[in-house]
């Protein structure tokens, strides 16, 4: 199964933070369907300070082009994302337009 880990930052305010995080103790069903029926069958996020750090397994059908698309027409989806831009900062790396970068794995034991 391929996995994927991305980061993205949170604003450095812990109340946008701790709402942040509330977010995610009650993400939307439409979301959660959205995010299984694109290919990924596991996805953590952990936050360390204002970074955050997601791992995702997918299936072999996977690709980020198509659940790009697949968000784009979801107008829950496109809510939810919004909604989570008041929270977000983007990486200062980052291309532009990019939330959540790829990581690249450098180690594996």
């Amino acid at each position: 199964m391929p996995r994927y880990c991305l980061a993205l930052d949170l604003k450095d305010d812990e109340a946008l933070i701790s709402a942040y995080e509330a977010h995610h103790r009650n993400v939307w069903p439409e979301v959660l369907d959205s995010i299984k029926g694109s290919g990924i069958t596991t996805m953590e996020i952990y936050r360390a300070g204002n970074r955050l750090f997601m791992i995702m397994e997918t299936t072999d059908v996977f690709s980020f082009e198509r659940k790009s698309e697949l968000d784009a027409a979801n107008k829950k989806v496109q809510e939810w994302e919004t909604l989570m831009l008041n929270f977000q900062q983007y990486l200062p790396f980052a291309r532009p337009g990019e939330k959540w970068v790829l990581m690249q794995n450098i180690f594996r034991l």
